[in-house]
């Protein structure tokens, strides 16, 4: 593994890389408040090993990337999209296969969208999709939604409530039977 900070402006992108550049380049982009970490490293040495060379990075406000003050976040979701492409041209990249959860997977969405050139392909895990293009797909539960909007009036420079906050995200993104 090979560490790597990708900055432009005044943005850091932490970077971790596995495997031999000269293959095809895969992208793991991890949900919200998740940093690069919660891709394992023995699934990133596995997929390098079946001959693709993967990153994996951490999102502003997450690990050691570029972080603000707790509530202070000054970009949109549109702007975390174009880091994908800040690390796909860090990297010197034409274009990348992009893997992403949950909010990884709405940002690789907005990423092919904004940019499709720069995109091979899309692997999309726990993620809502932008479009209906399939009607027999189903939607989030209103509930996840409603839950995760709870995260924009947390106090988190708050620790009992950001834990609070997480324990209750992860039993609702764990299905009914943990709810």
């Amino acid at each position: 593994m090979k560490e790597k900070v990708v900055v432009d402006k005044a943005i850091s992108l932490y970077t971790e890389s596995f495997g031999d550049p000269a293959h095809e380049p895969i992208i793991l982009i991890m949900g919200a408040m998740s940093s690069a970490v919660w891709w394992p490293d023995e699934f990133c040495s596995q997929l390098a090993k079946m001959g693709r060379y993967v990153i994996r990075y951490d999102h502003r406000d997450t690990g050691k990337s570029t972080s603000y003050e707790p509530g202070q976040a000054p970009y949109s979701v549109e702007e975390l999209a174009d880091d994908v492409v800040r690390v796909i041209d860090g990297y010197g990249l034409e274009a990348a296969h992009l893997v992403g959860m949950s909010l990884g997977g709405f940002l690789s969405q907005l990423v092919a969208l904004k940019y499709p050139k720069r995109v091979k392909s899309l692997t999309l895990i726990a993620s809502e999709r932008l479009a209906d293009a399939d009607p027999d797909m189903p939607a989030f539960d209103p509930a996840i939604i409603e839950y995760h909007q709870r995260a924009e009036s947390l106090d988190w420079s708050d620790r009992d409530a950001v834990v609070a906050y997480q324990v209750g995200a992860w039993r609702i993104n764990s299905g009914t039977a943990h709810a």
